[in-house]
This record gives structure tokens, C-alpha cells and sequence, in this order.
């Protein structure tokens, strides 16, 4: 699912919100997520999950064509951890639709 196709689907679903009004509440959900993550804090969504930063320590590498050592930094990157509601959906869903696939 695409940010186009989120806005799509608030759309359809609440015929009160114009594609204008969905693409502003979906962008605004998102930019106070993003800064959230930004300033460092922890964002939870009851039943969907969880977004944290994690911190990935500096490391040296290897170039893959020269074989060269380089050093790569430090580095900060957003982590999602499903909550368990969204799991367990998923499992159940999947497994549904595996076994409607096979004859």
C-alpha cells in the first residue's frame, strides 16, 4: 500500500472527507510521526505496533571491489515492532488465504 492508495482508502471510507481533506489528515499523521522520531521519542499505536530508533554502532567494512577496509559511522535508523492484535491478523489472514490457494 502506497501513500496515494492510503489517502484513496480514508477517502472512500469517510465520504464526509474530501481527497484534499484525506491527503492533508494522512500527511499530517506522518509528519508528526516522522518529527516524533526525529526528536528520539518512542511512538505506540495500541493493536498495530510500535516505532523506536535504534542505534547501530560504528563498524569497519569491506568495499566489495576492491576488498578495501572502510570505515562505516555510527548510525540511527527507525525500527517497527508489531504489536500483537497485528501478528496475530496477519498469521491468521495469511494462513486463509495459503490454504484457499491450494486445491
Amino acid at each position: 500500500m502506497t501513500r496515494s492508495d492510503l489517502v484513496e482508502e480514508l477517502a472512500d471510507r469517510f465520504r464526509q472527507l474530501t481527497h484534499r481533506d484525506a491527503e492533508f489528515a494522512v500527511k499530517a499523521i506522518l509528519d508528526a510521526m516522522n518529527d516524533a522520531l526525529v526528536r528520539g521519542h518512542r511512538i505506540e499505536i495500541r493493536g498495530f505496533g510500535s516505532f523506536s530508533i535504534n542505534r547501530r554502532p560504528p563498524r569497519m567494512g569491506r568495499n566489495p571491489r576492491s576488498g578495501e577496509s572502510v570505515a562505516i559511522p555510527e548510525k540511527r535508523v527507525p525500527h517497527f515492532k508489531p504489536g500483537k492484535a497485528l501478528r496475530e491478523a496477519v498469521d491468521t489472514r495469511t494462513a486463509e488465504l495459503e490454504s484457499k490457494a491450494k486445491p
